[in-house]
Formats: structure tokens, C-alpha cells, sequence
């Protein structure tokens, strides 16, 4: 039996394996896929009939993986990396517009108040189909963000496309970049209205010391609540957003920032303090409201800080970082999002208002004075899959206050598509003397006598302060 163990041994050795699927670690499938892109790179450099340099092949090829994973994702070289930190002259006029790419078609976030932007008419949701005679279908955003920018005093000429309507060409002249985030007035002589169009460094500040100006201003120096315009405020600087957050928040999470990994999460709670004393405040919202300004807009909704007004949000709460590398340039990509305080996903779901309410025009038809909806074209596409049915949710309670009835006709979901309003010249308030400062918005719908959804918002702050009264006594 001893002589058959060398032959049996000898066979096993030399007989072919039998093809079974083995399991890949995952750093032999990294190594296998370098491989495949290293034969490839060589293949381009030995084959192409126009020989490229290994630089152009190497730039190309982290620019399509991370225009591949993330639209707001892009590679920069170091040159580019160090222009972007000090901007020369030539770069330094923008026409004060955000724009995302929505299903590969460049898109207006929204224009900023007082932007050459805005005062162009350009609208939120306005589809960007060319800057300068060159088309943006082939273009990051990166490369958009560019070619928007340049000398200040200098035109771009864009080519627009507004819901189904016919393209429009639009020139702007670029302006001075960042434009003023902050602005107030008093409605009537006890409502206090605060537009914040954006946040910098200033934001929370100025929020501060509109308050206190306009307490100062009011009728026995009381004000009765706040009126807080979100509406196409397109975000800013995430610090900046929490900080003006905060300044309205004693108490509670202002958000979430959830990472890659399912136990990288961060809470963002708010430091004692609110620089309001409490004042109830309405919040109004519409598709123009995006990334920061949702942020905001959540953490005051989840806190029953505030009542939110208006129709759904933008739904965009990407939180980008630049990271360099190692002195051959940088990539910036999308590593974390954030969420509101109760956990609710913002992207591509947006925030729900506790009151929808639609944008409406007055008009004098000929047997009087009648409201009706105005037609919104070009909405914004949205992918969340749950569908608003019924009544929608009950209305939260902004500090020691509950809400008292609304209008006949403030709650129509379903009725105001986002991001539209038509255009107009900058009012000083709906019906109410202006403060310290006018409301530096682009039309006459936002912070205007026409203002439909501020109107409303007031209304419910009379019928918050009839309440709270009732309840002191």
C-alpha cells in the first residue's frame, strides 16, 4: 500500500485544478482593476494616432472618475488648486447665480437678491444650456462655475430654457461677489420681516442686529413675531448656516451630518442663546430654498421653533471638502450630507412646509377683485418617492405658542410648483412702512405689497399672538 501513496500524490499534484469561482479579497480586485487601467494608459500612449502627455492622460482620468461619482466633484491641478484659493482679477466678477446639474442638464439653482442674476430675470429652475455660444451638456460644474466668472464690468451671454417655453438669451454683466445676505423691514408696526437670501460671515450677526433694530422700531418697541423669507436663498457657507441657525435655537440639534459609514454621525447641537427672546417665527420656504437654507429651515421645523410656509424645498444637502494631494493638486467631492435633527433625509426629498401655501397674483377681473393661482411652469424635478397625501402635518409650535387658524385656502398641496415667481422691481414690504433696510430681493413677489405667501405668514403670527396672549392671562 506504501508504493501507491507517492504515485496518488503525484497525480494530485500534477492533475489541472478544476475551475471553481474562488472569492476575491477586495485588494486583489483593486489590483486587478490598476492593472486593467495601467494597460489601458499604456495602450493609449503606444496606439493613439496623436500621441497625448502622460499629464493629459493622468488629468483626464481622475477628472472622468470623479465627474462619474459626483457631479459637484472635481479634480484640480495645482495650479488650478492655488488660483482657486487667491482669485486674480479676471476671476473675480460672478453673475451671483448657484447652479446644479439635474439628470446631466445644467440648472439655476437660484439667482442671489441684488445679483446682476436676478436683476436679469433669471429664475430658479431655469435650464443652462449654454455660456458664451458654448454648450454646458460636456461641462462639470467646475467647469460652469469658470465660465460664469470673470472681469468685473464684463457680459456672458447664456442661453436659457424656462420650463416648456422657448430658449431665452440673456446677457449679464458680472457683478462684485459675495452680495449682501441679510435684509429687513417692518410689517405694519409689530411683525418683523428678515430675508436672508444667503450666508457668509456676517449672517449671523446681522441677523442679530436686524432684531434688535426693529424691536427698537416697533410700536411700543414689541414686536409680536418674525417673518423668516428662505425663499430662494441657495445656501452658502455650511459654518455660516449653522451659526445663523444657532443665533435662533436655545436648545436641540441644529443637524445631522451623516458620513460615509453607517457610525460616521455627527450632531450639531445648538449653545444657549437666541437672540429673538423667544418671538414666534414663521418660516417661508419654496423650491428655491436649497442646501444651507434647508438646513436651516429643518432645524427650525424640528425644533418647533418655527412654522414653515410655502411649498417643498430644493432637496440638495451635499457637504463638500477639498482635499489636496500632496502638491500635485486637489480633488473636491461630496464626503458627507446632512440630515435634519429628527433624522429626515434632505436629498432629493427637500423639507415639507407645515403649511402649503402657493405663490398668487391679484388681479382685477370684471366683476372685482378675485385671487387666482398663477400658472407655474417648470418645476423642479424631485425623486422622493413618498407622495403628500391629505392633510398636511400639524403645524409646529414656535416656542411657548401654538398656531392659530390660518386663512381660508393656506393649505393646497400639491398646489404651488417651486421656484417661480414673476418679475417685478424691489417694494419696500406688503403693506407695511419699511425698516432700516429694504428687502433686496428681485421682484416685487418676494417682500412685495403682491407677496401672497408673506401675507399668509402674517396672518398666522396675528393668530399666534392672540393665542400666546390668551394663554398668559
Amino acid at each position: 500500500m506504501r508504493r501507491w501513496v507517492p504515485a496518488i500524490a503525484l497525480v494530485v499534484l500534477v492533475a489541472p485544478l478544476p475551475a471553481y469561482p474562488q472569492a476575491k479579497s477586495g485588494n486583489s480586485a483593486v489590483y486587478e482593476q490598476l492593472n486593467l487601467f495601467d494597460e489601458a494608459f499604456q495602450r493609449i500612449r503606444q496606439d493613439a494616432v496623436e500621441a497625448p502627455t502622460d499629464d493629459k492622460l493622468t488629468t483626464t482620468a481622475i477628472t472622468g472618475m470623479l465627474n462619474a461619482m459626483d457631479p459637484r466633484a472635481v479634480y484640480m491641478t495645482e495650479a488650478e488648486y492655488k488660483a482657486r484659493q487667491t482669485p486674480t482679477p479676471s476671476q473675480s466678477g460672478s453673475i451671483g447665480a448657484v447652479v446644479t446639474i439635474e439628470g446631466g442638464q445644467a440648472e439655476i439653482v437660484s439667482p442671489r437678491d441684488g445679483s446682476p442674476a436676478a436683476a436679469a430675470g433669471i429664475k430658479p429652475g431655469d435650464a443652462l444650456y449654454m455660456i458664451d455660444k458654448q454648450p454646458t451638456y460636456d461641462m462639470s460644474l467646475a467647469d460652469i462655475d469658470q465660465a460664469l466668472r470673470g472681469p468685473v464690468g464684463s457680459k456672458v451671454k447664456l442661453l436659457l430654457r424656462r420650463g416648456s417655453g422657448a430658449p431665452l438669451e440673456v446677457t449679464v454683466t458680472r457683478g462684485n461677489d459675495p452680495f449682501k445676505s441679510v435684509s429687513f423691514h417692518l410689517e405694519g408696526s409689530t411683525v418683523g420681516y428678515i430675508r436672508i437670501a444667503g450666508f457668509d460671515d456676517k449672517s449671523a450677526a446681522d441677523l442679530a442686529a436686524a432684531v434688535k433694530s426693529m424691536e427698537a422700531q416697533a410700536a411700543g418697541n414689541k414686536l409680536i413675531g418674525l417673518v423668516l423669507d428662505l425663499r430662494n436663498d441657495p445656501g452658502g457657507n455650511f459654518n455660516d448656516a449653522v451659526a445663523t441657525a444657532d443665533a435662533l435655537l436655545d436648545k436641540g440639534d441644529i443637524t445631522v451630518v451623516k458620513g460615509r459609514k453607517a457610525d460616521d454621525v455627527k450632531h450639531i447641537a445648538a449653545t444657549p442663546g437666541d437672540v429673538t427672546n423667544g418671538l414666534p417665527i414663521v418660516a417661508i420656504v419654496n423650491g428655491g430654498t436649497a442646501r444651507e437654507a434647508e438646513l436651516l429651515a429643518g432645524a427650525l421645523q424640528d425644533n418647533h421653533r418655527a412654522i414653515l410656509l410655502g411649498s417643498k424645498t430644493f432637496g440638495e444637502s451635499a457637504i463638500e471638502t477639498t482635499i489636496p494631494l500632496n502638491g500635485e493638486g486637489a480633488v473636491r467631492l461630496t464626503t458627507a450630507r446632512f440630515l435634519t435633527p429628527n433624522g429626515h433625509p434632505i436629498q432629493a426629498k427637500g423639507v415639507i412646509p407645515d403649511l402649503m401655501v402657493g405663490p398668487v397674483k391679484l388681479q382685477r377681473l370684471a366683476r372685482g377683485d378675485t385671487r387666482h393661482e398663477a400658472d407655474l411652469p417648470g418645476a423642479l424635478k424631485n425623486t422622493d418617492p413618498e407622495i403628500q397625501t391629505g392633510a398636511p402635518p400639524a403645524p409646529a409650535k414656535p416656542g411657548p405658542a401654538k398656531p392659530g387658524p390660518a386663512k381660508p385656502g393656506a393649505t393646497a398641496p400639491g398646489a404651488a410648483k417651486p421656484g417661480t415667481t414673476e418679475p417685478g422691481q424691489p417694494s419696500a414690504g406688503a403693506g407695511g412702512k419699511p425698516g432700516a433696510a429694504a428687502p433686496g430681493v428681485a421682484n416685487n413677489d418676494i417682500g412685495g405689497p403682491s407677496d401672497e405667501q408673506l401675507a399668509e405668514a402674517i396672518d398666522v403670527l396675528h393668530g399666534l399672538a392672540m393665542t400666546s396672549a390668551r394663554n398668559t392671562r
